[in-house]
């Protein structure tokens, strides 16, 4: 009885979320589209009907969700919606890419198969894992629409994240960090990123996150108080000067407090800018940037501005298409406060992002052709790519991703590169031929190394020899994947030709040894010295790394092959095997049980302790690493490497120490390192392994590092070291912050 009221109920559900579809896209239809979008509507239903979430809900629930973010959240049109209805048909039905093509015609099918052949995202491996995201950005290529619906299914399954597993809530909320809330960047879609950035903090740092929740809800009454006192004379005297504008306050994101209090090293109670203030003029695009300019201004007439705080995007916008002049002034109270001025269609693209733009195309051809640019950049790193797909994420993260500078050419001019670029990157950008024979720069007229970091603004000029050819180090300092893929390419070639020379070296070494030089031989050689391929034995042997000793060694090996079977199969454990030992029947690792089998270290990136929310992870070469989940490393760790993580937890019978470093700053008192000393010596179980103190105009910074039991008790001691007199503040840093 009870189910057939339910079905009642989620009937009448599902048709309340569809009209609330319809109502979200009802400004961009045209005649015939309600028709096409109630067609895929009912075709989805009728496909997804005995489907459920993991929430219990009916299936239909999520393309409607992920249709009404394409719709309302980031403006597109029709064929969007139509596709987000159906994105997950062709997968998880029995419905055909050829009855979509039959249905809606070939733009749908296209954009449904982009979106099939990039669902993998929680597949098993790493190697797949980095191959569906290149897939993902050839999609891109083709039709950008099937990015911007991925990023709406994305957030809809980030929302709804509540209901999976611990484990699966962590490698999709730091596959989110690591890859999709900087490509929602990347794209302009401002709201989207924050709330993308905000949910992955909820649910990879929970604890810092509520944290932060909650002194914003308890400071929201001051703030609003403030940003009234604030706008109230400038918004007088914009109306007076005939300007229709909206102006308001907007909180800085969950997620930028949170990079700033690790950054930055502040408390929360000592960020200043937790807001900006926002005024968006509605003007005539013939006024747009005058406007803004008179705006700012009457702002700085009234409240004094940072000269070195000014941000000019309008002149110059973002390589995503933001355009905004940033201003930071000294407020009422003594508080410095960000003001952003824009009209309302740049405030619409730096929300909306690249859907927006195509709202305004008669005036937005230029943004238009940035966003073609950008798209045919990563159509040449696809081109260029390395064969591993792990490094080719890790390039494509560097530098598409990246916040841009402009600098110049000799002539005058202006070319993008992305901040932290190099003069050899710059180099390989202007021509890879300029780059492989580049040995230096002049950059404002003075002599600098090609590792030389450029700034906004530079003039440089390359400087090349015929001599010059590229080197390992190189790929040390330059940052863009074309540099990048450059060198490489020219250092396998170099690497070839030195394993042509190793070939005739290892020849004559064979036959000193009364070994044939054959084909089979030297594969079984290579097999024997456990190497990828015959080029790479060559390449050691023209080195000299593999010569008369190895080869002894391999003719012993032929002669009695039966003593080296035992020693050959003790060391090949591969990654999956020791993943499944590792997992065992209960699948959960228990670090500090007696396991003689199991080799685990605490990773020293993190240096986790007893209480730390951690997992297990399989390196190659050093059995399981011990990480903390908000390690700094653990975005990529769980967003490539899933397969190779175990779930782990600290066994609470066993009393260990472990060792964790504190930063302790404060005003320089008396007798305070002694007091400090006296607490750490005066706690229950508490060793301290070393100190070290700086102190520099009357303030002092401290390090030490101490054995502690578990989380738990380090927050005690922490607690204890805050009431020594001149102590500000104690807080706890991970392995690589130990500066």
């Amino acid at each position: 009885m009870e189910k057939t009221i339910n079905e009642e109920l989620e009937k009448k559900e599902i048709l309340n979320r569809y009209k609330q579809l319809l109502n979200a896209s009802r400004r961009r239809l045209e005649k015939g589209d309600k028709e096409l979008i109630r067609k895929a509507f009912e075709l989805a239903v009728e496909a997804h009907k005995d489907m459920r979430r993991k929430t219990g809900e009916p299936y239909i629930y999520h393309p409607i969700a992920v249709a009404q973010i394409c719709a309302e959240e980031i403006g597109l049109g029709t064929t969007s919606i139509i596709c987000g209805l159906l994105h997950d048909t062709v997968e998880d039905t029995e419905i055909t890419l050829a009855d979509i093509e039959g249905m809606f015609g070939e733009r749908v099918m296209k954009i449904i198969d982009g979106l099939t052949k990039i669902s993998g995202v929680f597949d098993q491996t790493s190697s797949l894992q980095a191959e569906n995201f290149r897939k993902m950005l050839l999609t891109l290529s083709d039709d950008i629409r099937v990015i911007l619906i991925k990023l709406a299914d994305r957030l809809h399954n980030m929302r709804t994240l509540d209901s999976m597993a611990r484990d699966k809530q962590i490698k999709i909320a730091s596959e989110t960090l690591y890859l999709y809330a900087p490509l929602a960047h990347r794209l302009g879609l401002n709201a989207i990123k924050t709330e993308l950035e905000d949910l992955g903090l909820k649910f990879t740092n929970t604890e810092v996150y509520n944290e932060i929740v909650e002194k914003l809800e308890e400071s929201e009454p001051e703030r609003k108080k403030f940003i009234q006192k604030f706008i109230e004379p400038i918004k007088e005297i914009l109306v007076e000067q005939g300007f229709k504008c909206k102006i308001y306050g907007r909180p800085k994101s969950v997620y930028s407090i949170y990079n700033k209090i690790k950054n930055k090293g502040v408390p929360f109670e000592e960020i200043y800018d937790l807001f900006a203030i926002r005024i968006v003029s509605d003007s005539l695009p013939e006024n747009e940037k005058s406007d803004c300019w008179r705006i700012y201004s009457i702002i700085t007439d009234f409240y004094h501005p940072s000269p070195e705080r000014l941000r000019d995007w309008i002149s110059t916008p973002k390589a995503n298409g933001y355009e905004s002049l940033h201003t930071t002034v000294m407020g009422p109270e003594g508080n410095w406060v960000e003001v952003q001025i824009r009209s309302e269609r740049m405030d619409e693209i730096a929300e909306k992002g690249y859907a927006a733009h195509w709202k305004y195309k008669d005036t937005a051809s230029e943004k238009e052709s940035q966003l073609e640019e950008w798209i045919s950049k990563i159509r040449e790193m696809l081109e260029s790519a390395e064969e591993n797909a792990l490094d080719f994420i890790d390039d494509f993260k560097l530098n598409l991703f990246a916040e841009e500078i402009f600098v110049f050419t000799p002539k005058g001019e202006m070319r993008t590169i992305p901040s932290g670029a190099t003069a050899l990157d710059f180099a390989f950008e202007i021509h890879s031929k300029i780059g492989e024979h580049c040995i230096g720069a002049k950059v404002n007229h003075k002599l600098v190394p090609l590792s030389y970091v450029l700034k906004g603004g530079d003039q440089v000029e390359l400087l090349t020899s015929k001599k010059q050819t590229p080197n390992e180090d190189w790929l040390g300092f330059v940052i863009t994947a074309k540099a990048k893929a450059k060198i490489k390419h020219a250092l396998k070639n170099e690497r070839r030709k030195i394993a042509d020379d190793g070939r005739e070296i290892l020849e004559r070494k064979f036959y000193k040894q009364k070994l044939e030089f054959t084909v089979q031989n030297i594969q079984d050689f290579t097999n024997f010295l456990k190497l990828s391929s015959s080029q790479e034995v060559f390449y050691r042997a023209a080195k000299d790394v593999v010569g008369i000793a190895e080869i002894k060694e391999f003719v012993k090996y032929k002669l009695h092959p039966e003593k080296y079977v035992t020693q050959k199969l003790e060391k090949q454990h591969t990654v999956e095997e020791m993943v499944t030992q590792a997992r065992g029947k209960s699948n959960m690792l228990v670090i500090g049980d007696d396991m003689k089998e199991l080799d685990y270290k605490l990773s020293p990136c993190c240096t986790p302790i007893p209480g730390d929310d951690v997992f297990g992870f399989v390196t190659v070469g050093e059995g399981i690493k011990i990480h903390r989940v908000n390690c700094p490393n653990a975005a990529k760790l769980l967003a490539n490497y899933a397969y190779r993580v175990v779930k782990a937890k600290w066994n609470s019978d066993k009393l260990l120490t472990f060792l964790a470093s504190v930063k302790i700053t404060g005003t320089d008192a008396m007798g305070i390192v002694n007091n400090i000393t006296k607490v750490i010596s005066t706690q229950h179980n508490v060793n301290m392994r070393s100190i070290t103190f700086d102190t520099e105009d009357g303030i002092f910074e401290g390090t030490i590092m101490v054995y502690v039991h578990s989380t738990e008790h380090l927050t005690q001691l922490s607690n204890n070291l805050k009431k020594v007199p001149g102590v500000i503040n104690v807080q706890r840093i991970d392995g690589d912050n130990k500066k």
